[in-house]
């Protein structure tokens, strides 16, 4: 059996998640691939030319291993499972992918979404989108990182040539159609930014800010000046989505641009995930003509989107190979920089 697990880019609405507002993500092309058999031991084994073999227990106690190694999105996805469903059969698993990792793109969540679709399909469960939004987010957490169920609602159920407005709180979905003439580039800062590594403290500590942030302001207590730039980009950016998806509406490119860039700058200057990569490479694009360009994930290395007219993606790419990967080694440009197509979630 087989399961396809998208990656994703948020078009916007960073970082506001895990705050109950909405956000636009788009599935993309690059996939995480799992083949799997069923079979009767209690134990998911998994392999990848990656990263190895592993073996995980479907019983007992589950600990984390040393941060970033892959056994622990396995670990993150029985977790999962065993929130809400029994499991009797584990799996014999093989991964493969063309979905760069720590890249802003959701491979971690593609990866935890994929064995846990594999467990429950070895287990005779077929789950719904909302069955797994309620385990996903929290699974997640093993890893490290607690964000909010963005991720997990793209990878699932994004249709084809649509965004995908994902409301919280309670969830809602709906897609918006992109113009046929609109085109993102997905491109890499040759940054990496591993939330289950180095950037894991600094990803959490946005988070309790805003949250933070937002108590106070309810309780009439005085902000800190980390709590109150947090709680500003949180606004400023929930304000942009409604935008943005009017815009896209209206096939408003322009304003639809705009909003990307007041995003990066929000991020950047408020929130401060930027890193002087991920700048460089927006700057770069906006001197070249882009119509939007900000970047995309949690931050602090990563990806940054680039928004332009399809038919000028190639002239667009070019112009991010001389102005900015030139400077850099280890350049592979289908492996940092994608022509992201708005595709289908494992769901759908």
């Amino acid at each position: 059996m087989r399961v396809h697990v998208p990656g994703r880019v948020n078009l916007i609405g960073e970082h506001i998640d895990y705050h109950n507002l909405a956000v636009l993500p788009m599935a993309i092309q690059r996939r995480i691939c799992i083949d799997f058999t069923t079979i009767r031991d209690a134990v998911v084994r998994g392999y990848s030319e990656e990263y190895g073999r592993v073996e995980v227990a479907l019983q007992g106690d589950l600990k984390p291993d040393a941060p970033g190694a892959w056994s622990n999105y396995i670990k993150a996805a029985v977790q999962a499972v065993r929130a809400r469903w029994k499991l009797t059969q584990g799996i014999e698993a093989k991964v493969t992918s063309d979905l760069p990792p720590a890249a802003g793109l959701s491979s971690s969540s593609a990866l935890l979404t994929g064995f846990t679709i594999a467990l429950l399909q070895a287990n005779g469960i077929e789950p719904t989108v909302e069955e797994l939004m309620e385990v996903l987010p929290d699974g997640e957490q093993f890893v490290g990182t607690r964000g909010g169920g963005m991720d997990h609602a793209a990878v699932l159920a994004s249709e084809a040539n649509c965004s995908l407005l994902v409301g919280f709180a309670p969830l809602s979905l709906r897609s918006v159609p992109i113009p046929d003439t609109w085109g993102f580039i997905v491109a890499h800062s040759m940054k990496t930014a591993e939330k289950s590594g180095g950037a894991k403290e600094q990803f959490n500590s946005r988070r309790v800010a805003g949250q933070s942030g937002f108590e106070k302001i309810h309780a009439g207590s005085k902000l800190s000046d980390e709590e109150e730039r947090a709680v500003r980009h949180v606004q400023s950016e929930g304000q942009r989505v409604t935008e943005a998806v009017c815009a896209l509406q209206r096939n408003d490119k322009v304003a639809f641009g705009a909003l990307l860039c007041e995003s990066h700058r929000s991020l950047r200057d408020d929130l401060r995930v930027s890193c002087t990569e991920l700048d460089e490479l927006v700057d770069v694009a906006m001197k070249n003509n882009a119509l939007g360009a900000r970047l995309t994930g949690a931050g602090f290395g990563g990806c940054a989107i680039v928004f332009c007219e399809k038919d000028d993606r190639e002239r667009m790419a070019q112009a991010l190979v001389d102005g900015f990967y030139v400077k850099r080694s280890g350049f592979v440009k289908e492996r940092h920089l994608i022509f992201a197509e708005p595709s289908a979630g494992a769901l759908r």
